[in-house]
């Protein structure tokens, strides 16, 4: 997933058939690296630390996440290059495995795996945004709230308003990241809560690291769209290595560094107990005020990830609602508007639901994450099995990326995967046995609501 942010923006296939490959490898690892590198970095950090026993331990997670990383990027090159259509990992699982599992995966993004993202963020916001503007204890809730509502609101006005704020929201997160890198290297942390001896964590190491993986691999999201680069890139078959080999070197070495200046000026304990990592670093760095503003950026930066996700995520429902004939309400479109109502309110309906939901939790974020990850997980390792599967199936069809090492890095991958889904669901208890209800909830539609050209 990325739980952060999914990308299933539909792109008409048209389009991408007239399309020429025109990215660089240098414009290639600028995509990559830019989509990957966002607002997870600024809230999920003290949730890995949680996880973590000790410092080493801390940051092998965040560097076993540049791994999973690499060889996941590798595998959803290989299928993007070889089937360029609009989908994303609802083309391949069609393809792969038949509609039925095509159809349960979007019933999934729509009911567990996109809201949930939506309002994963959405707490991110809400936990800097209490800090600017204190709403009591309910505060990080109401302002999750308040962003989902608004930023629908603004989608259902139009997309080109929605388009025109993205691009505010970008430069912003651009300007915050450069911030916490610089405040990181010249904030003077507390020596006496750095040196501080971790609390032992309870619960299965295994368990324990497998969650803390989850987190790690939310901050690392968007690899995936190593898929949709690979039909834009020049001579793939050559360059695609190199921007993946890069790229991953890159965004793997700008975590483990911040992330080893965090523990420098925190210690392991101090950055479990950080809430809002980057006002904390700023205000050591550089005083309130220098908090008060970073924080405000974060915020913007949040709301960017919710407003994009939110973009896309409409788009699952209106595809869904298309090929679904009982679903016809959410295929409902406005020429005037140039956007999906009918889905856009189904959407900002089920991810209030899911705000609602963590705003009666201990650790809102992690209960969220606990309720989308085993559903994500699993969908996943069928992504990492289609690789296989789709050679068996149709081994004629030109792929102009071959994954290195076959039939290795799938196998990584889906192993990955396995225990993810494990992990998670075992460490987070009730909260994953909710997704994986509401994803079962969908199997008897499947006689019901029987997609276009459906058989059987």
């Amino acid at each position: 997933m990325t739980l952060i942010r999914p990308r299933t923006a539909a792109i008409p296939t048209r389009m991408l058939d007239e399309a020429q490959p025109g990215l660089s490898v240098m414009d290639a690892i600028v995509v990559l690296v830019g989509v990957v590198i966002g607002i997870g970095i600024f809230g999920f950090p003290p949730l890995v630390a949680q996880h973590a026993g000790s410092e080493a331990m801390y940051i092998a997670l965040w560097c076993a996440g540049g791994l999973v990383m690499l060889v996941g990027a590798l595998c959803y090159a290989e299928l993007g290059s070889a089937y360029p259509g609009a989908g994303g990992e609802y083309l391949y699982l069609t393809r792969a495995w038949g509609p039925r599992v095509g159809l349960m995966f979007a019933w999934a993004r729509c009911t567990v795996i996109q809201t949930g993202a939506i309002a994963v963020v959405a707490y991110i916001y809400g936990d800097y945004a209490q800090r600017l503007m204190p709403l009591g204890t309910y505060g990080p809730a109401a302002h999750a709230a308040i962003s989902v509502a608004a930023l629908t609101a603004l989608n259902i006005v139009g997309t080109r308003y929605s388009k025109r704020l993205q691009w505010v929201f970008t430069v912003l997160t651009l300007g915050a990241l450069a911030a916490v890198l610089v405040a990181s290297l010249t904030a003077s942390g507390d020596t006496a809560a750095a040196a501080a001896t971790p609390t032992p964590l309870v619960g299965s190491p295994a368990g324990l690291m497998g969650m803390g993986m989850v987190f790690v691999l939310l901050t690392y999201g968007g690899w995936n769209e190593a898929a949709y680069l690979s039909g834009e890139l020049r001579n793939p078959g050559r360059n695609m290595s190199r921007v993946l080999l890069i790229g991953t070197a890159i965004v793997t070495g700008a975590y483990v560094l911040t992330n080893l200046a965090l523990l420098e000026i925190f210690g392991l304990q101090g950055l479990r107990d950080t809430p809002a990592l980057g006002a904390d670093v700023m205000q050591l760095a550089a005083g309130p005020y220098a908090a008060a503003l970073l924080s405000l950026t974060i915020c913007a930066t949040a709301l960017s990830t919710i407003n994009g996700t939110i973009i896309t995520g409409a788009r699952v429902y209106y595809a869904l609602g298309r090929d679904v004939p009982r679903l016809h309400a959410l295929a409902g479109w406005s020429a005037r508007k140039e956007t999906p109502v009918a889905a856009l309110l189904a959407q900002g309906a089920i991810t209030l639901v899911l705000v609602a939901l963590g705003a009666f939790s201990q650790n809102s974020v992690q209960t969220l994450v606990a309720y989308t990850a085993p559903v994500f997980w699993i969908f996943m390792l069928l992504v990492a099995a289609s690789v296989w599967r789709l050679r068996q199936l149709d081994p004629e069809r030109p792929r102009p990326f071959r994954v290195p090492l076959y039939p290795l890095p799938p196998l990584l991958l889906g192993l990955t995967c396995a225990g993810l889904v494990y992990s998670s669901a075992v460490y987070a208890g009730a909260g994953a046995l909710i997704g994986l209800a509401v994803l079962a909830a969908g199997i008897p539609m499947l006689r019901l609501l029987k997609p276009a050209g459906m058989s059987g």
